[in-house]
């Protein structure tokens, strides 16, 4: 288990602040896929009781974060093809239309945090020992002046919503760093069509992407999954040679 702290809030209950603090773990991978959630050491490191601990699994659980093993107990969810493309599917619609909005209302102000959101990325990805959560900050702010453009709170709002989803699978493609500069490349198309006020040429930028990102966190996932099994048959043939 990493090390994360309760982040407390006076101004919510203490199983809301237990729940936040876990999701937020999740989300970020300080508690990984397929690691198991004991109640009593949770309950011991965010220094709370068991109760507030239970009920937060219980919300992760409805929120597909944590799955109950029968005579195992409580593990954080793994990362799937199926839940990845479910995801990016949604992400691709709602991306290509706030660029499609950015290249209709995007103001010159704008424009220069555009500029100087991309600058800071190539900066950020330049440096081999910045960390991955900080150099997802990074990506998250380049988005950011896009969704900020299109003017739209209820879009906004939904693309946030969708991006904790997809904080897990952004953090797994940015550990590849072979794949920094291919993703500032694609910012800088990205954000150049949207300058231009190019609306197709931005959604299919947008798109090949979001397209670009699916194919990397997917051939890791099969590697891990080709790993495992592996793993798994090894284990079974030594069991099999000591019979």
């Amino acid at each position: 288990m990493k090390n994360f702290d309760v982040k407390m809030n006076e101004y919510l209950p203490l199983r809301d602040v237990v729940f936040n603090t876990l999701r937020s773990a999740i989300l970020k991978g300080e508690l990984e896929p397929g690691e198991r959630l004991m109640e009593i050491a949770l309950a011991n490191k965010l220094g709370v009781s068991r109760t507030p601990i239970r009920e937060a699994i219980r919300k992760l659980e409805l929120e597909g974060l944590v799955i109950m093993i029968p005579r195992k107990g409580a593990e954080v969810a793994r990362i799937t093809e199926k839940d990845l493309r479910d995801v990016l599917e949604v992400r691709a619609s709602l991306e290509k239309l706030a660029a499609e909005l950015a290249c209709e209302r995007i103001t010159a102000e704008e424009i220069d945090q555009f500029k100087e959101k991309a600058r800071i990325f190539r900066k950020a990805i330049a440096d081999k020992t910045i960390e991955i959560t900080v150099l997802a900050q990074k990506d998250v702010d380049f988005h950011d002046v896009i969704f900020g453009a299109t003017k739209n709170a209820r879009l906004i709002q939904l693309l946030n919503n969708l991006r904790e989803q997809m904080y897990r699978y952004r953090l797994e493609f940015l550990k590849d760093r072979n794949t920094h500069e291919q993703l500032a490349d694609n910012h800088d198309a990205i954000m150049d069509a949207i300058i231009r006020r190019d609306k197709i040429k931005a959604a299919e930028l947008v798109e090949k992407h979001i397209y670009y990102q699916e194919l990397g966190v997917i051939e890791k996932l099969q590697l891990q999954d080709d790993g495992s099994s592996a793993e798994s048959s090894a284990r079974s043939a030594g069991k099999g040679s000591r019979r």
